[in-house]
């Protein structure tokens, strides 16, 4: 039975392994990298004062369209802050799809129910200047039980 239960981890692994986000933003159809600016840095686990960053930051214009990455469930709209200063970017969608789970901030959702397929619309990039003036925009990408995304892009 040894054999048979490594086959069929290896088979599960690989076929999540094989998971990869499609363009996320109109205005990168690269899903090009937040790296390094006056706000800090955007990959997983990059330092956060006291805290770890906890998701990826995919570069997005201010306004631009949000895509879904492959076909999705959209399992309703989140809360990102409870700081009221940030309520102009305070929004984002939980997700589901192609066995993960995953979080998107500051998109305002088209629809918050239903389900998506790959490229469709579902939402826009909020006005993230406004509330961190020079920072480089994006979508904040989290994983729901916060592994680090960034093998899927």
């Amino acid at each position: 039975p040894t054999a048979s239960v490594y086959l069929l981890l290896s088979t599960v692994l690989w076929v999540c392994d094989g998971v990869k986000f499609g363009q996320l933003c109109s205005s990168n159809p690269s899903n090009s990298r937040r790296t390094s600016d006056r706000w800090g840095q955007g990959q997983y686990g990059a330092g956060r004062g006291t805290r770890l960053h906890q998701g990826l930051d995919i570069k997005c214009s201010d306004g631009a369209a949000v895509y879904a990455p492959f076909d999705v469930t959209l399992k309703g709209k989140l809360t990102v802050y409870t700081d009221p200063s940030k309520a102009a970017i305070n929004e984002g969608i939980n997700l589901s799809g192609q066995g993960l789970c995953f979080k998107l901030f500051y998109v305002r959702p088209d629809r918050t129910s239903g389900t998506v397929r790959k490229g469709q619309r579902i939402g826009t990039m909020l006005p993230m200047q406004s509330v961190y003036p020079g920072i480089t925009s994006h979508i904040h990408v989290q994983m729901c039980d916060k592994r680090d995304p960034t093998p899927y892009f």
